[in-house]
C-alpha cells in the first residue's frame, strides 16, 4: 500500500527575503505537486544561516514521510552551505567527490573548473544526480527523497519534474472533497465543526461579499463515508436554520 508522503520545499536565499529577488520556486513546485495529487505539507523561505539550515533539515528529517525540495546554496561562492549541511544532517558528516559530477563539471568549464567550481561536485556520501540541463552542474539528492537544486529557477525546474516523474508520479491514494458555501459567518458552525472526526480534514475560509458575511466550508477524506456523515451535519444544520448555502465554492 502506498504511503501518504508529506511535502516540504526549503528555499535558501537571503536575496529573497531582503526584497531583491521575487520568489519562483514555491509555485511551479507547488503546481507539480498538485497536478499528481500531492500537496505540501510546509514550505520554508529562509537566510542563507547555517544553524537556521540545520534545524529546518533535522525538521523535516525527523518525519519518516517526509520528501523534501530544496532551493539554492549548492554553487561554489563561500555562501553557498547546501551541500556541506546536507552531510551533516543526512550523512553524518560524510562526503566524497561524486566522480560523473567531477567529469560533468570539468566537461562544461575545462581549465576553469579549477580551483572552485570543481567544488560543486564535493557531495553527500552517496548522492545521485539531476540534470542541469542550463550548464550541466548537477543537482544531487539523497535516500530518493531529499533533492537540491540551484537557486535558479531555470535549471531547478527541469530538476524537480525529473524528480517527481522518476519518483512521484502519481498519489495513488485517493481524497475525495465535499464544499459549500454558507450566507453566514465562521461562528455559527463552530460547535460543528468541533464534531468533526478523525480522518477528515476540514478547511473553513470566511469571506465578505456585498456587504454579506460568508464561509466557504470544505471537507476531504479518504473515507467517502466518513466524509459524507460528517458533511451532513453541516448542511442539516443550515437547513434547519434556514441558512442559504451552495455547494461549491463560490467567488
Amino acid at each position: 500500500m502506498q504511503k501518504d508522503f508529506n511535502f516540504y520545499s526549503v528555499i535558501i536565499g537571503t536575496e529573497l527575503l531582503n526584497g531583491r529577488r521575487s520568489d519562483a520556486h514555491f509555485s511551479f513546485l507547488n503546481k507539480e505537486l498538485l497536478k499528481r495529487g500531492w500537496t505540501h505539507k510546509a514550505s520554508f523561505v529562509i537566510e542563507d544561516d547555517t544553524d537556521l539550515m540545520k534545524n529546518i533539515f533535522r525538521l523535516i528529517k525527523a518525519d519518516e514521510n517526509s520528501v523534501m525540495f530544496c532551493f539554492g546554496g549548492i554553487g561554489a561562492t563561500p555562501d553557498d552551505y547546501t551541500r556541506q549541511i546536507a552531510a551533516e544532517v543526512f550523512t553524518d558528516g560524510q562526503t566524497q567527490y561524486h566522480e560523473k559530477a567531477k567529469d560533468l563539471i570539468i566537461n562544461q568549464f575545462g581549465d576553469e573548473a579549477y580551483p572552485h567550481r570543481i567544488e560543486m561536485s564535493h557531495l553527500p556520501i552517496n548522492a545521485k544526480l539531476l540534470k542541469n540541463v542550463v550548464n550541466n552542474v548537477p543537482g544531487f539528492y539523497l535516500e530518493n527523497r531529499f533533492f537540491f537544486t540551484p537557486g535558479f529557477p531555470s535549471m531547478s525546474q527541469s530538476m524537480i519534474i525529473e524528480a517527481l516523474d522518476k519518483h512521484y508520479v502519481q498519489n495513488k491514494i485517493k481524497k475525495f472533497r465535499l464544499t459549500l458555501t454558507a450566507v453566514c459567518g465562521e461562528g455559527e458552525l463552530i460547535n460543528i465543526m468541533k464534531k468533526i472526526p478523525e480522518g477528515v480534514d476540514l478547511s473553513s475560509l470566511p469571506k465578505f461579499v456585498n456587504n454579506q458575511r460568508r464561509v466557504v466550508l470544505s471537507l476531504s477524506s479518504e473515507d467517502e463515508k466518513k466524509l459524507e456523515e460528517s458533511f451532513f451535519m453541516f448542511t442539516s444544520y443550515l437547513d434547519k436554520e434556514k441558512i442559504e448555502y451552495e455547494l461549491k465554492d463560490l467567488d
